[in-house]
């Protein structure tokens, strides 16, 4: 049983309306010893969309940890979109705040985002799925201010066909996790991706090859963003994690690593 939620999202996020004490109370409610609350940080997302009032999200998050205190722990974190131009603007901000953990995802691949239709109409499928990788690959090579990469092949529940084969970017696959676990960082099983493509995102190829190539660190999130999803579907990311031989997810707690052993109900 996993009893941390480390990707949600409360009405600080553009793309959510539920209230943060709504969120975390939720996790109360199924039982979660912990959530943490990770709100969109995209800066140079197109239309200043996934901006983040920082100062007001903090203010708000102590209060409800205090509201909650004894019933669950609230963390502070973020969800930072990665460009690798954007490297030293992320690591100054990254280091302005006392996050408990920062998960680093691609949105945008050029600018664009591979959620509307014109992504895949101009590259095809196969190659804006590649291009996905290989942006990826760059963002990891220059910016290491995150603790896990999020959702790895979240181009793929926008891709026209909703699936892919991973073994056709298995090169590429395999230089994004070398980077990743060289920095001492670690990637997240995303349970968002059951109801969008029918697994958790990234593909079970994809965990597999992470822990073959020696990764470690990994979290569980739901990337909830009402409350009814916190904590969704987390029974498949335990037989995922377990089939890929993990006996253990991570929390984070001041940015440093915690390993907690399955629970058994």
């Amino acid at each position: 049983m996993i009893t941390a939620d480390f990707h949600t999202h409360s009405s600080f996020s553009s793309d959510s309306t539920e209230p943060l004490l709504e969120m975390a109370g939720a996790a109360a409610e199924k039982g979660l010893k912990t959530i943490c609350l990770t709100e969109h940080f995209d800066p140079d997302y197109p239309g200043g969309e996934f901006l983040l009032d920082t100062a007001a999200y903090r203010a708000e998050l102590m209060r409800v940890r205090e509201a909650l205190s004894g019933r669950v722990e609230v963390l502070f974190g973020v969800e930072l979109g990665i460009m690798d131009y954007l490297a030293p603007k992320l690591a100054e901000y990254a280091g302005e705040w006392d996050f408990d953990f920062i998960i680093g995802s691609s949105h945008l691949v050029d600018g664009k985002d591979p959620y509307y239709p014109e992504y895949f109409e101009s590259l095809g499928s196969r190659n804006g799925i590649l291009r996905y990788f290989e942006s990826i690959l760059a963002n990891v090579r220059a910016f290491d201010g995150y603790d896990v990469y999020g959702h790895l092949d979240y181009v793929v529940r926008y891709s026209p066909e909703r699936s892919y084969e991973p073994l056709d970017y298995r090169e590429m696959i395999d230089e994004i996790l070398k980077a990743i676990i060289a920095r001492g960082k670690g990637i997240e099983v995303n349970t968002a991706g059951v109801g969008k493509i029918g697994y958790p995102h990234p593909n079970a190829f994809i965990l597999h090859r992470y822990k073959e190539l020696g990764g470690e660190l990994i979290t569980v999130g739901s990337d909830a963003h009402d409350r009814t999803r916190v904590a969704a579907d987390f029974d498949r990311a335990q037989a995922a994690l377990e089939a890929a031989g993990f006996d253990y997810y991570n929390v984070f707690r001041g940015r440093k690593a915690e390993f907690v052993k399955f629970q058994t109900n």
